[in-house]
């Protein structure tokens, strides 16, 4: 066993593990295990904006600490190719040193297609399948399969030095799933046996009581929909990455003798890339492109699309606006919204199920007519994979708050005490000893938005006036001054943008920013920035005095 001197005690060398990603929310995952010189990170995932992050594309985690670490990293493993497990690939690798990525093929075609989208180049890459192990100095890493609502979804293994970490990743037990390949219980029953010293464990659905219903009971739905609606167009909006419904659907377009038209950029590339690896199969001709299947009867096709989520420029949310020029929705179609919304997305849904409506459509979109089942394990399946894990150690992720809370009391009612558990926090750090758990410093850690580029340190910056701005409006107050005499030469004029305080507001706000001048020594005026305080300090006054509101005020002074 490693020891390290500290006070004149030998201790045993830890197990470090670095919370960066997908705890205490749901979406950027990413999780480093540390021992001495040696660190593996466990996925590299981003997250979608919120209404309190506008103008930004994604969120992905703040990686300072591995940066500054980035001679100790040995690679990253891949648990599946959702966006929150795999999307930040192209935002984060390169800062990462570009360390090798391990993974299953569809998993890595993913990161791979990410990474030459950002125009980078495509390296250090190595696939891996299902009961595979890698070696990396001190960790060994076994690979093991669990169904989940992607293909080649994986748990995994891993043998340090002070004991194995088995983290589930997301999954679900269906034991009648698409493909065949069931979770690997036999194989995680296995290691349980030989002894799991810390388990990270997937609490997504731990609120939900039973079993999460099988992949198959979506198919008989939509079999059933498609049998109803046999003179109809069929227009389904589902997750790309869900290969298992897409395979469903193409299987129900054939028996109802209707071609498959895909709209949407990420639902066209992921067909193409779950095709190449047999992930998905359809006869060659089921694929149409929309212009052909214009000019065929409406009983003849299925559109598969993107937009489950509402999401502004998505597919479906343009067909409901009716800005999609491919296709147009009239009565003559029935669509299916085949996902639950995200929190947080179900505005936008039901803005583009209303617009649908108004277009004369029929639509299907209740979680009670089956066409949606989830990807992750309900209470009883998270209670049978700690029962097959028993773990000394569990620490509950990927999940908000109260998700993980949860979690935490039902491994106490599956025999793990409290004190041997721990709710995590981004940021947080754990240190793992053969008999021991304890909260380790934090590191550096949290949020890094994406806007075309990563804002940086001016994030917060940035995002607190774009809120102010789409919340209160804008004030822009324009003027030119002869700074050394004071003289103003034009102006001030009043600019107002976003909010209406009144008619008489432009020659009030001319009145209080001259008077505010009159009270300036311009000998003593350094620079033009201490005149655009003063102004913008008056105004701010009598705004709040006179209207009660709270403008962005920006002072505009040319210097003559």
């Amino acid at each position: 066993m490693s020891t390290i001197i500290f006070g004149g005690l030998l201790l045993a060398k830890s197990l470090k593990v670095v919370f960066l990603g997908g705890v205490g929310e749901i979406g950027k995952n990413m999780t480093a295990l540390e021992y001495g010189e040696n660190i593996i990170i466990i996925d590299i995932g981003m997250s979608f904006p919120t209404e309190d992050t506008p103008g930004i594309d994604v969120v992905v985690p703040d990686v300072t600490y591995l940066s500054q670490n980035k001679e100790k990293i040995k690679g990253i493993f891949i648990t599946h190719g959702h966006e929150d497990h795999v999307g930040g690939v192209s935002y984060l690798w390169p800062e990462l040193g570009c360390p090798t990525i391990y993974g299953t093929p569809f998993s890595l075609a993913i990161a791979r297609h990410k990474i030459e989208e950002s125009g980078l180049p495509v390296k250090n890459m190595k696939e891996v399948n299902a009961g595979d192990v890698v070696n990396v100095d001190c960790f060994k890493v076994e690979f093991i399969k669990v169904c989940h609502s992607i293909a080649e979804a994986s748990a995994l293994s891993i043998t340090t030095p002070v004991g194995v970490v088995f983290v589930t990743g997301d999954f679900k037990i269906d034991f009648t799933p698409i493909d065949n390949k069931l979770t690997d219980l036999e194989r995680i029953g296995e290691i349980g046996k030989k002894g799991v010293l810390l388990m990270l464990g997937e609490s997504t659905n731990v609120e939900r009581n039973g079993h999460t219903m099988s992949e198959r009971t979506v198919g008989e739905s939509f079999d059933v929909i498609f049998g109803k609606n046999q003179k109809k167009r069929m227009i389904v909006a589902t997750f790309s990455t869900n290969n298992y419904r897409l395979q469903q659907l193409m299987d129900i377009s054939v028996k109802y003798n209707r071609k498959v038209v895909l709209s949407g950029r990420s639902m066209k590339n992921i067909v193409d890339m779950a095709a190449k690896l047999n992930e998905l199969t359809f006869p060659k001709d089921l694929i149409v492109d929309i212009d052909k299947a214009n000019k065929l009867p409406p009983e003849r096709v299925t559109i598969l699309c993107t937009g489950s989520q509402g999401e502004p420029m998505s597919a479906l949310s343009r067909m409901s606006q009716g800005t999609f020029d491919k296709v147009t929705i009239s009565a003559t179609d029935t669509v299916v919204i085949s996902a639950t919304p995200i929190p947080g997305n179900e505005r936008g849904v039901y803005n583009v199920v209303n617009n649908l409506y108004k277009l004369g459509a029929d639509v299907i979109y209740n979680p009670s007519d089956d066409i949606h089942v989830s990807g992750h394990a309900c209470k009883e399946e998270l209670k049978l994979m700690l029962s097959l894990v028993r773990p000394k150690f569990f620490i509950p992720v990927h999940g908000e708050y109260r998700h993980l809370k949860l979690h935490q009391r039902l491994a106490g009612s599956m025999g793990i005490p409290e004190y041997n558990t721990f709710i995590p926090d981004v940021g947080n750090t754990v240190n793992v000893y053969k008999n021991k758990m304890v909260k380790g410093n934090n590191v550096p850690a949290g949020n890094n938005f994406i806007d075309g580029v990563a804002l940086g340190e001016n994030a917060e910056t940035i995002l607190r006036d774009r809120k102010a701005l789409s919340d209160n409006g804008f004030i822009v107050i324009l003027l030119t001054v002869r700074l050394k005499s004071g003289e103003i030469l034009a102006g001030p004029d009043i600019i107002l943008r976003g909010l209406h305080l009144g008619d008489t507001f432009p020659d009030e706000a001319k009145e209080v920013v001259l008077n505010a001048l009159k009270q300036v020594d311009f000998e003593n005026v350094e620079d033009i920035y201490e005149l655009k305080t003063i102004i913008r300090k008056a105004i701010r006054k009598f705004i709040d005095k006179n209207y009660k509101q709270l403008p962005m005020i920006l002072p505009i002074i040319i210097e003559a």
